[in-house]
């Protein structure tokens, strides 16, 4: 065991199952948690069953009739703490990331201060859950607009964010009154297991439990069982387009929501007359940056004729320099990849763009030796590729850009809007007129749109998510809130008369208020 983990109360054997209180041995099969650095077991967790899941959702939905009924600025101050033990704890949690996921560890960090200031901006939103008035057709009447807590919901997060979208979720949600159940992924249980000891700790001292549940386990049997159950209003999923699919089938049958954050095949555009010194640094953030293994890493770079062979030039002297090894080092640029899958998945990438006549300019071996144990370190790659290769429609989870070169702004939009997915989207330009394209109706029709910077490190202020089968949703900031409550339309009489809306007569309307 790591002496750093101590603190953070991970044991060599842990419960997977928690309302408040953990369930000390729960009934599901073992875990076992294996670093991706070196490809050693951190520890393991004991992960539920039906049955555990079952105590977990009564809890869930019996906390949530007393939770709703919290004014949401209390809310707000319990969600305030969370926000403050995070801090307390961030330098250790983000060890934690980096050990388990394979970060470096200046993005856990990063991760982790993503949850606090998704704490801090849920606190100022506890006073600001908003209704409308609405002007009336009718005299002496009144209509509001207001939101009301929604209930349980569910939240399935995956292991390249293993805390930060957990916390989109939790954090706006508990302000709105709900209460949570969070199955995290089994790549990354630990991490999810440490951020519920804290927050454990904060409701305790409320003394509360229910409100935020974990629930650790295979998707077979605790995934299906939450997507299918009723008392779960919303689903909210991060995940692969496979996964959404299952998930929106399942919960949609039962007429229930969802917001799903699937996958990303991003694009950064670079016109001639870009910067390219702030070009090339983001490209480089964006497709290298946690190994590729990001929902918003840049996939597909589009380049306009007359900056391809200088861009990719300064692109593969960059590559050249990036240090890749152990993620707690604080000189390394890229860590592992999750697993050997990961490095099976980028390799048939790599062999299906050559078969399809793509031409690999630069990396994309997996890289051995005493320096690189586990298995799991590769060499970023850069590809140059063509419109018509099918391993382009694909989202490849591992860092490898595919390069295309095209004549002018209508011609690079069309390039990049020519995949499934819809999530991030970045051109690099002076022109105004290229910018404007870019952002018009017949642009980029991606979520999320940048201008002179990159497709990833999006602010939580906005509202994350993207369109076509990256799933629609929208998670973190501006009005996302919305997803977590059930609209009510009210309308109060305060006359005398019962005036029916259209102008409909139904019997007499001149009653007196004595005559009734």
């Amino acid at each position: 065991m790591y002496d750093f983990l101590k603190e953070l109360e991970i044991e060599e054997i842990n419960s997977g199952v928690c309302y408040g209180e953990w369930i000390g041995k729960p009934h599901g099969p073992e875990i076992i948690s294996y670093s991706p650095i070196n490809g050693e077991p951190i520890a393991k967790v004991r992960s539920a069953s039906s049955e555990d899941y079952e105590i977990i959702a009564e809890k869930a939905l019996n906390s949530f009739f007393k939770w709703r009924l919290l004014p949401p600025p209390k809310r707000g101050e319990i969600v305030r703490e969370i926000g403050l033990r995070l801090r307390e704890k961030k330098k250790t949690l983000a060890r934690l990331i980096s050990l388990e996921m394979g970060k470096i560890l200046v993005e856990s960090e990063g991760e982790v201060q993503e949850m606090i200031d998704m704490a801090d901006y849920a606190v100022g939103l506890s006073r600001q859950l908003y209704g409308l008035t609405i002007a009336s057709e009718r005299p002496l009447h009144r209509m509001i607009e207001q939101w009301h807590p929604l209930g349980p919901i569910g939240i399935i997060t995956a292991f390249n964010f293993p805390v930060a979208v957990w916390s989109w979720n939790a954090l706006i949600a508990a302000v709105c009154g709900d209460t949570m159940i969070w199955k995290p992924s089994s790549k990354t249980p630990l991490s999810a297991i440490a951020v519920q000891k804290i927050l454990n700790s904060v409701m305790r001292d409320y003394n509360l439990e229910g409100i935020f549940n974990l629930v650790i386990g295979p998707s077979k049997t605790i995934g299906e069982r939450m997507i299918s159950d009723t008392r779960l209003p919303l689903i909210s999923a991060t995940g692969s387009c496979r996964m959404g699919r299952r998930i929106g089938e399942v919960v949609g049958k039962r007429l229930g929501r969802t917001i799903l954050e699937l996958g990303g095949n991003n694009a950064i555009i670079v016109m001639n007359d870009a910067n390219l010194d702030l070009a090339e640094r983001a490209i480089i953030f964006g497709a290298v940056g946690t190994a590729g293994q990001r929902c918003t890493t840049t996939r597909r770079l589009i380049m306009q004729e007359g900056i391809d062979k200088e861009l990719i030039g300064r692109l593969i002297e960059a590559y050249k320099q990036i240090k890749i090894g152990n993620p707690l080092d604080k000189d390394t640029l890229m860590g592992p990849l999750i697993d050997k899958d990961a490095v099976e998945s980028m390799g048939f990438a790599l062999k299906q763009a050559k078969k399809e006549g793509g031409e690999i300019l630069y990396g994309g071996k997996m890289l051995q030796g005493p320096q690189y144990p586990g298995g799991c370190y590769v060499e970023p790659a850069i590809v140059r590729a063509h419109t018509d290769m099918k391993i382009v429609q694909e989202e490849t989870f591992a860092p490898i850009l595919y390069c295309f070169t095209t004549k002018n702004i209508e011609e690079a939009i069309a390039i990049q809007n020519n995949v499934p997915q819809g999530l991030s989207s970045a051109i690099f330009t002076e022109n105004m007129h290229n910018e404007e394209m870019f952002l018009s109706p017949s642009g980029s029709d991606c979520g999320i749109a940048n201008v002179n910077i990159g497709t990833s490190g999006a602010e939580i202020g906005g509202a994350f998510g993207g369109e076509k089968a990256t799933g629609g949703g929208r998670e973190a900031g501006s009005d996302s809130w919305k997803a977590y409550m059930r609209r009510q339309t009210v309308t109060i009489n305060y006359g005398y008369e019962l005036p029916l809306a259209q102008g409909i007569k139904f019997g007499s309307s001149n009653k007196s208020r004595a005559t009734y």
